[in-house]
């Protein structure tokens, strides 16, 4: 059976293994840090919700399980005693006695009592304490007893100091420091008899047990008294009060005491074992001196020299922790003849007489330990050791000592892993221990589990596991079958167990098994609701897990229906992922490796108190955002603005639970949900809308309370507010109107510029017709004016051929006076200026004011030359301009080049292309 599973019955009382002195319950320290108050915390009193009141130097100090609030008398004096009773809190200090009650705005205001006092003048008084005694309140300072009721004081002045008072047997009890006890009989202290043994004694406390008067004294120890007659109290426990300074006696229950000491902390006295615990410095208690004391439940709480402390009485986990760090963590425990042995990571230990001891030799890292054949084996990092009458000897010569189990079917036999291996142990009839090194396998091996006689299943402390074939006397490996990460998700930190005769396997949190069928590593179903989560122990029916490296609840569960959760917060802290190992003793106590020492867990005893535990529904306290603060209540809609609810904190608190866990849900415009160990939760950026915020406390077996909740509502931001949206509306009924109006201008503009662009089109064809129209015109113009010229040119032609014929022939003519005339009328009609005018009106028309603009540029230019450029800009060419003119081609030439000089036009540029473009 492997290390962490095994199960170690003995048949013992639990006392003799390990005193209850050694196992205490948990204690919560707070420290000035915490409270923000000063040191020293004289009275301690609770209200009916559990939540704490502290007379404080400082002032008064409130707690309500998760916020601590300190409230100042007007006059700043200490405050020495303290009473909640009812909706107000009374408190006692220098001079001055009173009471705070909460106001409209939920905070503590003070009332002074102290002017209902008549004729009497205060002589330097402190009020060390306040008791109520039917419908009065009875302030007690050293010198005087002040009784309120029924808003009237009234002042009784002992003879002698005032140490303490109580209600006894109807009666008010007065010790009188070394005077002995007082009783009050109509306004006046007398002394009662039979209490010699209290003369010249500094009495400090009294408290009522079992209808009889336990008296506490300085120096002397305590006292009983029953009515007729004072005694010495026969208890051994005396003798440490008498050494350590008795200050302060409470009567707890289940019949136990609280006695609280000045030197040496608390005493926790069970009057039905008569055994009793000391919390102190030395086990876990902030400071050694107790100022006071008070119960509430099962809590104890303790005002301290410096500081408080809250203990958890009655609790089924208990805690043995080694404040010293010799210790060391602890990786195994074993309850070995009468003795419980813890190996650390620092060597072996032991409890000699409620003292933890060393094993001399023992120092180093201590892996295992193991009772086998009645010997108690430790595998340690430099070897395997045996430790016998608490020394340590040495059995192996191999290096490191892991797991050792019997082999199965064999008597004797056992194997072990080594840092380099396998080693088999056998006892031989000598009773000594014979240590063989298996051959053929040399890696280490941290864990072992044996699927048959000759094939055991190894796992090396990081990565691999194998299967290992075995030869019949186990001293060599005949085969190792290898398995790698196809197999598992990872070859890296594999474990192995043997559960219900199946080879199981955990990797990276999913569980499988070997099936030898298939002879394969299947999935192993039974495990898969406890993925994730670490083996810690299992009997034939039950298994522990611990869930996970971050919450580390301890789970108890039978994988049907039966399953409890253990999340006591000091056992989560304490717990060490990966070394944490559970040792049963027998069916009810159970035994929890931890960091810094063991844990006891008592199964029945938590199970019942589960089971007769209800969980206090959590208080809301407030609601925060930005700058405001509100108390939210199920019936009022909180409301809060979007601009300052960026960050909301809402605060809650359960003061009767010992820092206890929240289950939270917020459901609306967003869903969020999740578990707190504050008593907070904030939350950033929430959209704006309806909220409902709901709180539940978590218990330690991971059961939820009664849920408290309450409704807010986050308003849009201002541009989505009603009065915005009104003006959106508003202005998108404007907008509609002006778009409408926009619109149909747009419209009628539209209209308009398409009846103007028609128009412009239709003025564009006009014009385009005109210009055709005009072309056309011109062309004619042209036409015409060419066909003219053509003419002319023609006539001109026919004029001059005429002419040169006569000319040829003027030899035939007989009358030369004719001729002559012919030849003048043949000259004029060439030279005849109708066809010319023609011309030129026609030209005009066609080139306007081209005339006018070339005599404007060139005024030097004749008719003749007017001419000329008029046949140029037509582009006629020499030969067509000739007989216009009515000259030779040559004449034209020179005509022309006598042009060009008018024009002053440079050789290389065309007289018929300026003047076709001239304008």
């Amino acid at each position: 059976m492997t290390k962490c599973i095994k199960t170690t019955i003995l048949f013992v009382l639990f006392q003799v293994l390990v005193s209850a002195q050694n196992l205490l319950p948990p204690v919560y320290n707070y420290s000035l840090l915490d409270y923000n108050g000063a040191g020293k915390n004289w009275d301690l009193t609770t209200n009916k919700d559990g939540e704490l009141f502290v007379a404080n130097n400082k002032g008064m100090l409130h707690f309500n399980g998760e916020e601590w609030n300190l409230y100042k008398l007007p006059n700043n004096t200490i405050i020495r005693s303290i009473l909640s009773l009812g909706e107000r809190v009374y408190t006692g200090s220098y001079e001055e006695f009173g009471y705070w009650q909460k106001n409209e705005e939920d905070i503590f205001e003070y009332h002074s009592l102290t002017h209902l006092i008549k004729n009497h003048t205060f002589t330097s008084e402190e009020f060390w304490e306040i008791l109520p005694v039917g419908e009065a309140i009875f302030f007690r300072s050293f010198s005087s007893i002040y009784v309120y009721e029924k808003n009237q004081i009234r002042v009784i002045n002992p003879p002698h100091i005032v140490s303490d008072f109580i209600e006894y047997q109807g009666r008010l009890v007065v010790a009188t420091g070394s005077k002995g006890l007082f009783v009050l009989k109509n306004n006046v202290l007398e002394p009662l008899e039979n209490q010699e043994l209290l003369r010249n004694k500094t009495l400090t406390d009294i408290v009522e047990v079992d209808e009889k008067l336990l008296i506490g004294s300085k120096l002397d120890g305590c006292f009983t008294f029953d009515g007729n007659k004072v005694k010495t109290w026969q208890n051994t426990l005396n003798t440490e009060l008498k050494s350590h300074q008795l200050n302060k006696l409470l009567n707890l229950t289940n019949g136990k005491l609280a006695f609280g000491t000045i030197k040496n902390g608390v005493y926790l006295y069970d009057s039905g074992t008569g055994t009793s615990q000391i919390l102190n410095k030395q086990t876990g208690l902030g400071n050694n001196t107790v100022l006071s004391m008070h119960q509430y439940e099962n809590q104890l709480w303790l005002g301290l020299d410096y500081g408080m402390a809250r203990v958890k009485l009655n609790n089924s986990i208990t805690y043995f922790t080694d404040y010293s760090g010799a210790l060391g963590m602890v990786y195994d425990i074993a309850l070995y003849k009468g003795k419980m042995y813890l190996g650390s990571n620092t060597g072996v230990f032991y409890f000699d007489s409620d003292e933890l001891k060393f094993v001399n030799g023992s120092q180093g890292h201590v892996w295992d330990l193991e009772i086998i054949d009645g010997d108690l084996v430790c595998g340690h990092n430099t070897g395997t050791y045996a430790i016998e009458q608490n020394e340590f000897k040495r059995l192996s010569p191999f290096a490191g000592g892991y797991e050792i189990v019997r082999i199965p079917e064999q008597k004797n036999v056992y194997m072990q892993g080594l840092y380099t291996g396998l080693a088999t142990y056998s006892k031989e009839a000598s009773q000594s221990w014979e240590v063989t090194k298996v051959a053929g396998i040399g890696f280490p091996i941290k864990q072992l589990c044996f699927e048959n006689p000759s094939i055991v299943w190894v796992a090396h402390p990081y990565k691999g596991f194998y299967r290992v074939h075995l030869n019949e006397d186990y001293t060599e490996v005949v085969k190792i079958d290898v398995f790698d990460g196809e197999s598992v998700p990872s070859s890296y930190n594999v474990k192995i167990y043997k559960i219900k005769n199946q080879i199981v396997f955990c990797s990276q949190g999913g569980w499988y098994k070997y099936d030898a069928i298939l002879g394969e590593i299947v999935p192993f179903l039974e495990f898969e609701p406890f993925n994730n989560q670490e083996l810690l122990s299992f009997e034939d029916e039950h298994f522990w897990f611990v869930d996970g490296e971050r919450n580390k609840h301890v789970i108890r569960t039978n994988l049907k229906t039966d399953s409890m959760v253990i999340a006591d917060l000091p056992l989560r802290r304490r717990l060490v992922p990966d070394a944490q190992r559970m040792i049963k003793t027998n069916d009810t106590i159970s035994f929890i490796t931890l960091s810094d020492g063991f844990a006891k867990v008592n199964t029945s005893q938590l199970q019942k108190q589960l089971g007769d535990y209800q969980l206090p529904m959590p208080e809301l306290t407030s609601v925060e955002d930005k700058d405001n603060s509100y108390v939210p209540s199920e019936k009022d809609l909180v409301s809060l603005s979007f601009k300052k609810s960026r960050i909301i904190t809402i605060e809650f608190a359960t003061p009767k639970s010992i820092q206890p866990r929240y289950h939270y849900i917020l459901s609306g415009a967003e869903n969020h949900s999740g578990y707190v160990e504050e008593g907070f939760v904030s939350f950033q950026n929430l959209t704006y809308g309806n909220y409902k915020f709901e709180i539940s406390t978590v218990g330690i077996d991971n059961n939820e309370s009664k849920v408290n909740a309450f409704e807010f509502e986050i308003a849009p931001p201002w541009f989505l507010s009603n009065l915005s949206i009104a003006i959106y509306f508003v202005l998108l009924i404007a907008s509609v109107i002006l778009v409408r109006r926009y619109n149909r201008a747009k419209l009628r503009r539209k209209q308009r510029e398409l009846e103007e662009q028609m128009q412009k089109e239709q003025d564009k064809r006009i014009a385009q017709m005109e210009r055709e129209e005009l072309a056309k015109k011109v062309k004619l113009k042209q036409n015409e004016l060419a066909s003219t010229a053509l003419n002319i040119a023609r006539k001109n032609e026919m004029i001059l051929e005429l002419k040169n014929m006569l000319v040829l022939n003027k030899d035939k003519f007989p009358n030369s006076h004719r001729y002559r005339s012919f030849i003048r009328k043949l000259n004029n009609s060439v030279k005849d200026t109708e066809d010319w005018k023609r011309f030129e009106i026609s030209f005009k028309e066609l080139h306007e004011d081209f005339f006018e603009r070339l005599l404007l540029e060139y005024p030097e230019l004749t008719p003749k030359d007017l001419k000329l450029c008029a046949y140029l800009k037509m582009n006629l060419s020499t030969k067509e301009i000739a007989p216009l003119m009515g000259i030779t081609i040559r004449g034209v030439e020179i005509h022309r080049y006598r042009l060009r000089k008018k024009l002053r036009l440079e050789s290389t540029k065309n007289l018929s292309n300026f003047l076709i473009t001239f304008s």
